[in-house]
């Protein structure tokens, strides 16, 4: 064996041990998220941190270090899987040695307090609770991205833990465009005289028969229930242990169907991702997905570019009338579909119809980077909050439960991770598109209730590759083009105008 296969063996072995230590706090937070009882927060807090902090000295092994630095000079060809793996434990090693162990001790104590502070408040609608949390975790996470480093702002280096390469002015660069557009479009639907009405999702729904539905989709599209399972909890997630344990979660509403409905063919996408990568990359680096934005992009794919469209339900309705005895036997599937894509301004992003949707992501890239860049103080988030609220979705929060409370995700320390559902949006149908041209067959397929063909694409040209490449690098060999919001902006314009009777 040569002295760089060697180093390559030592790499990959130690590699091993941390990916151990990483997914074994996987299952601690898929457990914190769902059954653990509230008493154990504190406990979970520690025994999370401690796993943290053992990997974190792993990769802060001055061994380690040396050992990557050998491997890059060692030359591996560019594009093969040896030089992705040592980007890739280069890019950990890096991270890892900037944040020094105390800090990431103490954030990871923080998450597991913060975000048990942050349930009972959401229950309470009160933010008051909650914000002394939430000043803790913000001034955690400012020093996190000084000891990360940046060029322009706080939020870059935390952005680029999620999505690798992209700054809040790449972000800025799409998001302004696409807001003047959305913008557009609503005004244009609410100007059309137009209301599509959802009563029939508003009926009174069996919960065990929500589950059952939701799951028997979920397996359709080719969820493997053999390595997952679906739970509920209180913020929809899916959560990777390894790509041999991918469990999803939803949230039931008894007397509205949406919620269970889309949360979990949403959740089902990030898990055929997960599932999806390729064997050779378990326990090695480059068994983690490539960004964010490309696990976006397989949500909101399935949930919205398939679980919305009228093609899939003249295959699926029958399934839906067979789920839910009486409630749908004399509703028009078009009412039906007309009910699911109906457009309203509101209050809680998971529930957003897809035209709205990305404003509520917008709301949170604004107020997170005036928080992390000191413009915005805690304690007036709220007021900012319904301020953005009325701004671009013009309607105000009536409690900060579905307001400022109601997404989990600065609870557990998730800052720079909102762009990623955008800009997944937009890479959703960039890869559609490429895929249907590749297999012109996968829209009569989606109608006869056979998804292997879709799924099969996207195995190929996105889940299996793991992140042995970087996201703008698989989007480009996927789709033939870099980041472009055109596809989908012209397929919203497309979907709503008709469903509206617009010009």
């Amino acid at each position: 064996m040569s002295e760089p296969d060697d180093q390559l063996r030592r790499l990959l072995e130690r590699a091993a041990v941390i990916a151990d230590l990483t997914q074994a706090r996987s299952v601690l937070s898929w457990d914190e998220n769902t059954y653990m009882p509230a008493g154990a927060a504190e406990a979970r807090g520690q025994q999370m941190a401690t796993l943290e902090t053992v990997a974190h000295r792993m990769l802060t092994d001055p061994e380690l270090i040396a050992l990557v630095g050998d491997l890059e000079a060692a030359g591996f060809p560019d594009g093969s899987v040896e030089a992705a793996t040592v980007r890739q434990a280069r890019r950990a090693v890096d991270q890892a040695t900037k944040v020094p162990v105390e800090l990431v001790e103490a954030l990871g104590k923080h998450v597991a307090r913060a975000r048990s502070v942050w349930a009972q408040a959401r229950q309470q609608q009160s933010f008051a609770p909650f914000a002394p949390e939430l000043e803790r975790m913000v001034d955690l996470k400012r020093q996190e991205a000084a000891a990360l480093g940046y060029q322009d702002h706080p939020f870059d280096a935390l952005h680029d833990q999620f999505e690798p390469g992209s700054t809040a002015a790449r972000v800025r660069s799409v998001f302004e465009p696409l807001r003047e557009e959305l913008v557009a479009l609503v005004r244009e639907i609410q100007d059309s005289g137009r209301t599509l009405d959802d009563a029939v999702l508003r009926q009174t729904f069996d919960e065990d028969a929500q589950r059952r539905f939701a799951l028997d989709l979920a397996t359709a599209f080719g969820y493997d229930t053999e390595h997952g399972r679906l739970d509920p909890t209180v913020h929809p997630f899916a959560m990777s242990m390894s790509k041999y344990d991918v469990r999803i979660t939803t949230r039931y509403q008894r007397h509205y169907l949406n919620t269970a409905l889309f949360g979990t063919l949403h959740e089902t996408g990030h898990a055929l991702y997960e599932q999806g990568i390729d064997d050779a990359y378990y326990r090695t680096p480059l068994e983690a997905t490539a960004s964010l934005g490309i696990h976006e992009s397989q949500s909101r794919l399935w949930e919205n570019v398939v679980g919305r469209s009228r093609g899939f339900w003249e295959g699926a309705y029958p399934w839906l009338q067979r789920a839910f005895p009486g409630a749908f036997d004399k509703v028009r599937l078009d009412t039906f579909y007309a009910a699911i894509n109906r457009v309203e301004p509101s209050f809680i992003r998971v529930e957003a119809d897809e035209v709205t949707y990305n404003l509520h992501v917008m709301v949170r890239f604004e107020l997170e980077q005036a928080l992390l860049g000191g413009e915005l103080e805690v304690r007036d988030l709220p007021e900012a909050w319904n301020a953005r609220y009325a701004e671009f979705l013009g309607v105000t929060p009536p409690n900060d439960a579905v307001g400022v409370l109601q997404d989990v995700h600065w609870s557990i320390g998730l800052f720079g991770y909102f762009p990623t559902y955008t800009l997944g949006n937009v890479m959703s149908l960039q890869l559609y598109e490429a895929a249907v041209a590749a297999e012109p067959s996968i829209p009569r397929d989606i109608r006869e209730g056979r998804f292997s063909r879709l799924l099969g694409w996207l195995r190929e040209n996105v889940h299996r590759h793991g992140s042995r490449y970087l996201p703008e690098e698989l989007l480009r060999n996927a789709t033939g083009s870099d980041l472009d919001a055109g596809p989908y902006l012209r397929y919203l314009k497309d979907k709503y105008q008709a469903l509206y009777g617009l010009a």
